[in-house]
C-alpha cells in the first residue's frame, strides 16, 4: 500500500481544522476569565461587591475552556503519554500505540461518556435549567452542552488519530506533531 487515499488524509486534515479553530477561539476565554476572575475578586475583597452570577462566569468560562479545548491538546500532542519508549519507537510501533490506544481505551471512554451525557444534557435542555444559586446565571442548559461538544469533538479526533495511525503504519511515515499542528500534514 504505496498510496493511501488522498481523501482520508483530507478527512484528518478538516478534523485537525476544526480542532485548531475551536481550540484557537476558546484560547481567548482563558484571557476573559482572568479578567472576570481579578474583576471578581477585586470587586469582592476591595469594594465589598459581589454578585453570584458574576462568580458563576468565570467558573463556566473554566469549565467551556477545559471541555471545547479538550481534542485540540490530544490533536496537539498536549496531552499526557508515558512515552519513554513510544517517542524513540519506529514508526510501526507508534503506529500500533495510537490504534490500540484509540480504539480499546478512548472510543470506549467516550462511548460512556456519550451514555451518561446525552441523556443528562438533554434533559438540562427539556427543564431549560438555570443555575441553582439565587442570582446566578440562567442557561445552564447551554453551558452543559459542551459537554456534548466535548464528545463530538474528541470523537473527530479520534478518527483523525486512526487515519493517520493506519497510515503510518501501512506507508511508514509519521506526521510530526509540528505538522500537524500547524496543519501542514495533508495538505
Amino acid at each position: 500500500m504505496k498510496s493511501f487515499p488522498d481523501y482520508l488524509e483530507q478527512i484528518a486534515s478538516w478534523i485537525d481544522l476544526v480542532n485548531r479553530k475551536v481550540g484557537h477561539a476558546v484560547a481567548w476565554l482563558a484571557l476573559s476569565m482572568a479578567i472576570v476572575t481579578f474583576s471578581v475578586a477585586t470587586l469582592r475583597y476591595g469594594l465589598n461587591i459581589g454578585w453570584v452570577w458574576f462568580q458563576e462566569t468565570y467558573v463556566w468560562m473554566h469549565g467551556t475552556i477545559i471541555m471545547m479545548a479538550m481534542a485540540y491538546t490530544l490533536m496537539a500532542g498536549g496531552h499526557v503519554r508515558v512515552d519513554i519508549i513510544y517517542r524513540s519507537a519506529n514508526v510501526r510501533y507508534r503506529a500500533i500505540v495510537d490504534i490500540i490506544g484509540t480504539v480499546f481505551l478512548l472510543i470506549p471512554s467516550l462511548y460512556v461518556i456519550a451514555i451518561y451525557t446525552i441523556p443528562y444534557v438533554l434533559l438540562s435542555w427539556q427543564r431549560f435549567e438555570v443555575s441553582r444559586e439565587a442570582g446566578g446565571l440562567h442557561g445552564l442548559f447551554l453551558f452543559k452542552t459542551t459537554m456534548l461538544f466535548f464528545f463530538i469533538l474528541l470523537f473527530l479526533q479520534c478518527i483523525a488519530i486512526l487515519i493517520r495511525a493506519v497510515r503510518s503504519f501501512f506507508t511508514g511515515e509519521y506526521p510530526q506533531e509540528h505538522e500537524i499542528k500547524e496543519g501542514i500534514a495533508g495538505g
